[in-house]
């Protein structure tokens, strides 16, 4: 048998290192040779594993270790696609992570003949003369770097092999909305397509969609790095409702060795260790507000954690609200609070026929006795007209009229103002309700040269890729008006009409219930 000359043996190695992105991170990079490398002993128990001194801290190495897990885990063959690997890594400032972005490319360019990737950044300039430039000069470091051809000129990033320059490669793409198609699949069926997004707090979420929609072949890779600056968009969901789908990891700057600890403490001492700016910056944990956030995370939180008792609302006004599906793809949201206690009742999707709309409101309302039953005007007004005409005293609210706060333009800006107030001040919301914590959460706000708060409107969330907030709506509608607890109003004898709505709609809301959500959540149980 002919002996290997040294190509051919780079190439044997590099095989070996197909589920061991650690292993071949430092195999690849003069560790204990090149100076610019020689900062940060390996720890235990990596020190132990390998014959070098040097190499990554000790966050990448956990990292890259669990990694290597996961593609054994998954055992694809090159031929039946397998579940996408996802990784999200929040941070502070200075751990690293394009270091880390350059050592993935270069692992899984070198390791996985006829891979394709793509890298974004939330900027041009941060993506040309940081992530970009940290793939160029990890690649002429790597040992399978004369494999490889970088180019850096701006618009033209890639790296492409030498001898497959167009089936082996890996481009670097701006992540401007109108640029998403560049995200598409990437067609590696019998290897590995990969994205890696730096500073993922800021790339739009159309680029995470379509992106999401190139993980369906081959062994899919999608990792995504960023200090966390804002409390919503995908990247936010990754560590949220989406958290089972992603591993996450939150790397505090102050447990990594090449960090700036002086910087980092002055920082502390300045902003204090519980400030949105130390938590952005130095911990990796998203903030109680970002910088326009309405309502803080933490409020929510909060209100999430607390429990209440048939005792503690026993006094308290019943309101009952409904906020119509504001498009197609919107929920609309039966809601009900009492006093300090809000509770999703009924949600669906949107729903032509407004008399049975108002069925279902009506016959919530006569279950929980309601004081009162306040519906969002525009979509609403049809349900309001049925109910009128069955002696339903239920009440419109415009959110465009006009606001008795005056720090607020607004009817919506002063109900949701209320519904701050209402949870600072120790009201409680369902644990389980995560689409109700990120409505209240999702608004953004501005003040006015008259110094007046405008909330963020519906549409504009929607351009930011957010749902509309029905369910924060549901409970901020419950201020709109003062109401007091006077007892269950609509006996029989206060009817205008005889008219039963529920006996001829029975078998109606039946059907329609299959593809609905009713709450069986008791507040008081």
């Amino acid at each position: 048998m002919p002996e290997l000359n040294s190509e051919q043996m780079l190439m044997e190695h590099m095989g070996r290192f197909y589920d061991d992105p650690l292993g071949f991170v430092i195999y690849a990079y003069e560790w204990d040779t090149d100076p610019a490398l020689s900062m940060v002993e390996l720890e235990e128990p990596y020190a132990s594993g390998f014959k070098c001194k040097y190499g990554p801290d000790l966050w990448a190495c956990q990292f890259l270790d669990e990694l290597g897990k996961k593609v054994r885990e998954r055992g694809f063959d090159g031929q039946h696609s397998v579940e996408p690997i996802r990784e999200a890594i929040s941070s502070g400032h200075g751990i690293g992570k394009s270091a880390m972005v350059a050592w993935l490319t270069n692992w899984i360019m070198s390791t996985r003949p006829f891979a394709r990737g793509i890298i974004t950044a939330n900027t041009a300039p941060q993506l040309e003369t940081k992530t970009w430039a940290q793939v160029a000069t990890w690649t002429k470091r790597c040992i399978t770097g004369h494999w490889f051809q970088v180019s850096t000129g701006k618009g033209s990033m890639k790296m492409v092999h030498k001898d497959y320059p167009e089936s082996w490669r890996c481009d670097a793409q701006t992540c401007r909305e109108e640029n998403s198609e560049a995200f598409a699949g990437l067609h590696a069926a019998n290897s590995t397509p990969f994205y890696i997004f730096d500073e993922g707090s800021a790339v739009p979420d159309p680029i995470f969609e379509v992106a999401e929609g190139g993980l369906t072949d081959g062994e899919p890779m999608m990792f995504v790095f960023g200090n966390p600056t804002r409390n919503s968009g995908k990247f936010h969901q990754c560590f949220g409702k989406l958290r089972h789908r992603w591993g996450v990891r939150q790397i505090d700057s102050r447990s990594v060795k090449i960090t700036n600890k002086k910087l980092i403490q002055q920082w502390i001492d300045d902003y204090g260790i519980d400030s949105d700016f130390v938590k952005v910056r130095v911990r990796g944990i998203f903030p109680s507000s970002s910088s326009k956030q309405f309502i803080p995370t933490d409020l929510v939180d909060a209100a999430r954690r607390r429990t209440v008792t048939e005792r503690d609302v026993a006094h308290a006004a019943v309101i009952i609200t409904l906020d119509p599906a504001w498009s197609g793809g919107d929920e609309y949201v039966i809601g009900m609070r009492r006093g300090l206690h809000f509770v999703v009742l009924w949600t669906g999707y949107q729903i032509e026929d407004d008399v049975w709309l108002a069925q279902k409101l009506a016959q919530l309302e006569d279950e929980h006795k309601a004081d009162a039953v306040f519906i969002d005007f525009g979509y609403g007004t049809g349900v309001k007209s049925v109910g009128a005409s069955w002696g339903r005293r239920w009440q419109l609210v415009s959110f465009g009229g006009a606001s008795n706060d005056p720090a607020y333009l607004n009817k919506r800006g002063e109900i949701w103002g209320a519904t701050k107030k209402w949870l600072a001040e120790g009201g409680s919301i369902p644990e389980n309700d995560q689409m109700l914590a990120d409505d209240l959460i999702g608004p953004e706000y501005d003040v006015r040269l008259d110094g007046k708060i405008v909330l963020e409107s519906k549409e504009d969330m929607k351009r930011r890729s957010l749902g509309s907030p029905n369910r924060g709506d549901a409970l901020a509608l419950s201020f709109a008006f003062p109401v007091s607890p006077t007892g269950f109003r609509h006996s029989k004898g206060n009817h205008v009409s005889s008219y039963d709505p529920f006996a001829e709609g029975a078998k109606e809301i039946q059907r329609l219930s299959s593809s609905n959500h009713v709450s069986d959540y008791d507040p008081f149980k």
